[in-house]
Order: C-alpha cells, then sequence, then structure tokens
C-alpha cells in the first residue's frame, strides 16, 4: 500500500498558551529555568460516565516533541512584545528539547486521576509543552473513547467513521478518523485518513447521484454497471419500501447478476431504523439475497444502536458521522497538566501538589508510576496501582499486596496470583526518541484486546462498576502529609 508523509514541515512549537512563554521567561530570569520538573497529564472524569477511556493521540505527540524548534520569525514575534528577556530569547532561539517522557501506550484503557504522559525536564521546556501534550492526547483520547463505546453497542457489527464534514476543521477530521479506527472502527469516509494512516477509505453513493438521473431506477443502474463487484445502493431518497428496495432489486437482477457477481449491500439513511431494516431484510430475502447487508446511517449513537438490536433490528453494519466525530453528548475530554515535584541537586524529589475545595481538583503529587494488576486465573485487569517512582512492585503467593481506596481507606483487597505490568514506557530519554509508533493497525488491534481483559460490569454504559485506581501507601502517606501540613496541622 502506497503512503505518504504527512508531517513534513510542520511545526507547532508556537502552538502553546502565551501564559507558558511569559512564566518561561520568568524562570529564566530567576535562575529557574533549568530546575528539574514533573508534570503529569491527567484526567478526573470519563466521558459520558462511562467506565474508562482510551488513550490515543501518542503518535503525533512524539512528531511535535521531536521537531521543537524556534524560527527567526518566531524570535521576532516575541521581540515585538516588548515584555521578554533578551537572554530568554537567545533561550529560544537556541532551543534543544531535553526532557524525559513517558506515557501509556495507544490504545490503552485508561482511568481518572493516574498519569498518562509524564515530562520530566528543565521547567521551562517541560512548561512549554503543556498545550500540546493536552491538545493531542485529549482530543484524540475523546474520540477513541466514542468510537469503542459505539462498536460495544454494535455487538461486533462494524462500524465506519463517516464524520468529516462534521469535523472541528480539518485536523479534526483526519485525526478523528485515526482515533476512531483505534477505539475500533473498521473503516473511514476520509480519504485523506486513508492516504496518510492506510485506513481503509469506503463509500458509495448520495442523494445527489440519484437525484440527478432522471429515475431512481436508471441512477441504481449506472452506479452498478461501473462497480458491479462491490454495489452499495442508497435506498431512501425518494422512498424505502416503495421505490427504493424495489429498485435495487430490479438492478440487482437485471444489472450485478449478470456480470457473475452479487450485489454488496444497501444504505439506509433516514426515517424509522429498527422498522424500515426489518422490512428491508424480508424483501432482500424474498428476492434472493439474503447475502446482501444492510447498511444503517443519520445521527447514530451507541445508545441508539443498542436500542435497534433491543427491537432485533436486521442492521449489519453502520456509518456514524457527528455523534462520533465529535462526541456530541460529552464533546470535552477533561485531561489537565499538572507540577508534581522538582528535583533536589542531590537528585531526590520535593513533591508538589494542588489543593482545592472541590475533592477531584486535588492532584495526587510527586514523581510517580503506575503498574496495573492481571489475574493470573482470568487474564483480567483487576486495579491500577499509582506509587511513587522508586517504589518495587511485586506480587506472588510469597509477596501479597493489599491496596486501599485512596478516599475510602476501609476499602480494601489483597492481590497475590496476578500479574505486574508497568503501563507507563519511557518515550524520550534526554530528548531523545526511544520509542517507536507501532502501525495504526497493531495499535487498532492492541486496544481491542486490551478493552477484551476488563470486566464487563467495567464495560457498562450506564452506572459501571468502578474500577480499582488506588495510590501506594507511601504515596498515600506522603499526599496525606503535605495536606495536613497546609491545614496547618503538621
Amino acid at each position: 500500500m502506497l503512503h505518504y508523509d504527512w508531517k513534513e514541515e510542520k511545526n507547532l512549537t508556537m502552538l502553546t498558551d502565551f501564559y507558558e512563554l511569559t512564566m518561561s521567561n520568568g524562570y529564566f530570569r530567576n535562575g529557574m529555568g533549568n530546575k528539574i520538573a514533573v508534570f503529569d497529564m491527567f484526567f478526573r472524569r470519563i466521558p459520558d460516565g462511562g467506565g474508562f477511556a482510551i488513550c490515543a493521540g501518542l503518535e503525533q505527540l512524539i512528531e511535535y516533541l521531536k521537531h521543537l524548534h524556534f524560527s527567526e520569525e518566531d524570535i521576532n514575534y516575541f521581540r515585538s512584545k516588548k515584555i521578554f528577556d533578551e537572554g530568554f530569547l537567545d533561550y529560544l532561539a537556541n532551543f534543544e528539547f531535553k526532557c524525559d517522557v513517558w506515557a501509556m501506550k495507544e490504545g490503552s484503557p485508561m482511568f481518572p486521576n493516574e498519569p498518562i504522559v509524564v515530562v520530566r525536564g528543565p521547567m521551562i521546556q517541560a512548561q512549554l509543552v503543556e498545550t500540546m501534550v493536552l491538545l493531542t492526547i485529549n482530543f484524540q483520547s475523546l474520540i477513541a473513547t466514542k468510537a469503542n463505546r459505539m462498536v460495544r453497542a454494535a455487538q461486533g457489527h462494524p462500524i465506519s467513521e463517516f464524520g468529516s464534514r462534521r469535523a472541528q476543521g480539518y485536523d479534526g477530521a483526519v485525526l478523528g478518523a485515526r482515533a476512531a479506527y483505534i477505539g475500533g472502527c473498521t473503516s473511514t469516509a476520509c480519504v485523506l485518513a486513508d492516504r496518510i494512516y492506510g485506513i481503509p477509505a469506503v463509500g458509495t453513493m448520495a442523494h445527489s447521484w440519484v437525484q440527478v438521473y432522471d429515475s431512481e431506477y436508471e441512477a441504481f443502474a449506472e452506479y452498478a454497471k461501473m462497480y458491479p463487484d462491490n454495489c452499495v445502493l442508497l435506498v431512501d431518497t425518494y422512498n424505502v419500501l416503495k421505490s427504493g428496495i424495489p429498485n435495487a432489486i430490479k438492478v440487482f437482477n437485471e444489472v450485478v447478476l449478470p456480470t457473475g457477481n452479487r450485489p454488496k449491500g444497501i444504505r439506509i439513511d433516514s426515517g424509522d431504523i429498527s422498522y424500515l431494516s426489518k422490512k428491508a431484510r424480508k424483501m432482500l430475502d424474498d428476492a434472493g439475497f439474503p447475502d446482501v447487508k444492510i447498511m444503517a446511517s443519520n445521527s447514530l449513537d451507541e445508545y441508539i444502536i443498542r436500542e435497534l438490536y433491543l427491537q432485533d433490528a436486521k442492521v449489519d453494519m453502520f456509518g456514524i458521522g457527528e455523534r462520533l466525530i465529535t462526541s456530541k453528548s460529552d464533546p470535552v475530554f477533561g485531561g489537565v497538566y499538572k507540577l508534581v515535584a522538582v528535583q533536589h541537586p542531590d537528585g531526590s524529589y520535593q513533591p508538589k501538589i494542588k489543593v482545592s475545595e472541590t475533592l477531584e481538583k486535588i492532584i495526587n503529587p510527586h514523581f510517580k508510576m503506575v503498574y496495573r494488576f492481571f489475574s493470573k486465573d482470568t487474564g483480567k485487569a483487576m486495579a491500577d496501582y499509582v506509587t511513587v517512582h522508586d517504589e518495587k512492585v511485586e506480587v506472588d503467593d510469597t509477596h501479597p499486596i493489599t491496596i486501599f481506596d485512596p478516599i475510602a481507606t476501609w476499602k480494601r483487597k489483597t492481590f497475590d496470583n496476578v500479574e505486574v505490568r508497568p503501563m507507563l514506557i519511557p518515550i524520550f530519554q534526554n530528548g531523545k526518541c526511544v520509542y517507536e509508533s507501532p502501525s495504526i493497525h497493531d495499535i487498532r488491534k492492541f486496544c481491542l484486546e486490551q478493552v477484551d481483559l476488563l470486566w464487563d460490569e467495567v464495560k457498562r454504559f450506564e452506572n459501571p462498576h468502578r474500577y480499582y485506581v488506588d495510590l501506594s501507601e507511601k504515596l498515600w502517606n506522603i499526599k496525606n502529609r503535605m495536606l495536613a501540613e497546609i491545614n496547618g496541622e503538621g
């Protein structure tokens, strides 16, 4: 398959919030620019009240970090603002990324309040990448999460992403198609997404094709003559049951079958999909076309898909646009990027915390790592365990581990027969990329495999079981000690 690189000359270094520059200028002037800081990206709430989210966007984040640099025009722009120190501008002109980065693999299920991306490095650099870390991971994780919900509702029936024309800009269309594919969609209508990433592009016809001909039959017949081996007809331009299906059957018999091919399908894009699909299925079966697939589109989401199957709808595949590409029901993935530690010259870390009267906004401090426990009996994911970065986590028959809810601390569970896997993998070391992104097809396969390792209770759409994300006792003690000191109790 022929591909090309869409990343050429795409320098997004200036896609940053202005306060990141004003703060960095202050760090430079105060001699703090090279202080080693640790930032976490994490999120607090799962979209649509779901039980988990899907991590996506890492490949684009890597490409951004690889190409960080400020042009002469960028420096002149900063100088024109008349607020930046000349020494700071010289630093930016000679900018060289030197941070360490860890992240969850794309396709990984992830949960609130655990690090998704960890950046450790000079304060200025770790601060400057904030906007793009959030922008890149937030958007694709949102769409991958929504797509996976729809894919699970479809019960194995394929879903094509049809959202380009409703996306929030052309990057939203292309990267949204990428994220939807990671989440489990089988194809896209976006040709550029196929050209760049190799996501299978599919499409049939619009209503305009049918309207431009003098009759619906003629429109169908001309299409079938050109694509006899892949004939899918849009049957709802005028009347699905009175003309669309009868004309499609006539064309199947008179145009497609004489070529030695079998018709592939029909698409219904309006009306009562449940009722129409059942009627269409009977008409096609009675005409000798039980193998012809019925595709449904038109403002679908996971709830409508689920209801269709509860009503015994005869839909074999779906095309989903606006409610997928914009995650219409919950269109913001609330990832945040927070300072959690600074490193002393002796290599030790001073944890940092943000406190709020809102419980969910109190962050987990310190340079951390995340581990996932998998049952050796079932293979299922049992819990995530967030630790201080240098803690050793060993669990077996002779080394059981008891974890506890960080809020309701009396809720405890002991594990012994589990496999422990680190969830944060090295991406950059001292500014050099040490990770090679898998193919989009491998990422999609990994995502579906990892979701399958979650308990069904976690995958419920309504009131899902809350997956355990617990802090190690060491980390919990550090957090509570810091809170006590802030409250004057230490």
